[in-house]
């Protein structure tokens, strides 16, 4: 009888386990791990050992965050963004530089941690925190929810990290899309997005010339293929030599002699499309797609309007960064510093991914009355 309890509880448990997400990202994770081994091969060893480390820690991480009753985070979203904010605007005074931008804090022997990671998440908890405080039937509403973006995107921006200002527009829109009441409204805000991008690119004043010259190569590859335009043509040239079925793990002449920059990071896919060729890449995008489908199963399973809208945000930064990273890498968009979720290398990145996937686990898990959390 004890056993039969046992086997019933653990069925039940079972039933309310997202397993879409839950496979899919761990399967990309081990998938990353392998490609950042093969990445770092000749540049930085013990890469895939750190990632090792930082994937067990963030399954534990999405473990803890299934427990936490997502509704809590409405509760504690005023004081996380301020924390958020304190931390980014930090950045801008003691943070760690590389590259040429600042956007980490160093932990000495535990290496760096960069607080703009985090704060997709906290930010998606926010808007829809603030989203649910009103009714936004007036247009003049809007204000709320766009300061909360403005704040953090400017401090983001000013790193300089364009591409993590563009992940807060992608998570505002989702949540905005799914939350406004009035789609009159939306387009407003879709028009108004769609100048202030214009005014940008126009203006000298907001985009730092190195950003402008990747939306100029973007347009015309062929502009600077020394300069600005190396990076595209050494990843598209990485991508298109895979063929079929890739040149195999350690055998990528543009991966293993480092032609192509941050290949074990922002151009990761470049090393999946040299060495295992197209077959690799679809079963990589297949995994993506898993996940987005497990991700709007959480949504549509919300039982309140705060987890639907926090669940959208979440599925939008995941979707934001996997179309963007992928399409920059063989140029059908510009090439902007996001990572691609669970695949590339790094600690802040991979924890942040599975907090969101424990946090979509929640939402998921309570679709009926039980298993986690007051529900």
């Amino acid at each position: 009888m004890a056993t039969m309890t046992f086997g019933a509880h653990a069925r039940r448990y079972a039933g309310r386990v997202n397993w879409y997400l839950v496979v899919a990202a761990i399967l990309v994770t081990s998938f990353g791990i392998v490609i950042i081994q093969s990445a770092g091969l000749h540049t930085d060893p013990g890469e895939y050992r750190k990632q090792i480390l930082y994937a067990i820690l963030g399954i534990g991480v999405m473990l803890g965050f299934s427990r936490i009753d997502y509704r809590d985070f409405s509760k504690w979203a005023p004081g996380l963004y301020v924390v958020t904010l304190l931390l980014l605007a930090f950045i801008l005074r003691g943070g760690h530089s590389s590259h040429g931008a600042q956007r980490w804090i160093s932990l000495g022997p535990l290496g760096t941690f960069q607080p703009s990671e985090p704060a997709k998440l906290i930010l998606a908890i926010s808007l829809a925190w603030v989203l649910c405080k009103g009714e936004y039937t007036k247009l003049t509403e809007l204000w709320k929810p766009l300061l909360m973006v403005a704040i953090p995107a400017l401090l983001v921006a000013k790193q300089p990290d364009l591409g993590t200002a563009l992940v807060f527009m992608a998570i505002m829109s989702a949540q905005l899309f799914f939350g406004l009441p009035k789609w009159q409204h939306f387009a407003a805000y879709a028009l108004a997005g769609a100048a202030a991008m214009a005014l940008a690119i126009e203006t000298k004043y907001i985009l730092k010339p190195f950003q402008k010259a990747r939306l100029l190569i973007f347009l015309n590859p062929k502009a600077d293929p020394q300069g600005a335009g190396y990076n595209l043509n050494q990843s598209k040239i990485a991508v298109g030599s895979g063929g079929w079925f890739g040149r195999g793990l350690h055998h990528g002449t543009q991966t293993q002699l480092n032609f192509v920059p941050e290949h074990s990071t922002d151009f990761i896919f470049t090393v999946v499309g040299e060495e295992l060729g197209f077959v690799g890449t679809v079963m990589l995008l297949a995994c993506y797609g898993v996940l987005l489908f497990g991700g709007v199963i959480a949504m549509i399973s919300a039982r309140d309007r705060f987890g639907f809208l926090l669940a959208s945000g979440i599925v939008a930064m995941f979707a934001f960064h996997i179309v963007v990273n992928i399409g920059m890498t063989i140029g059908i968009m510009p090439i902007t510093g996001i990572p691609l979720p669970f695949l590339s290398y790094g600690g802040s990145a991979v924890l942040t991914d599975f907090a969101a996937i424990g946090v979509l686990l929640n939402i998921y898990a309570q679709k009926d009355r039980g298993v986690l959390g007051n529900a």
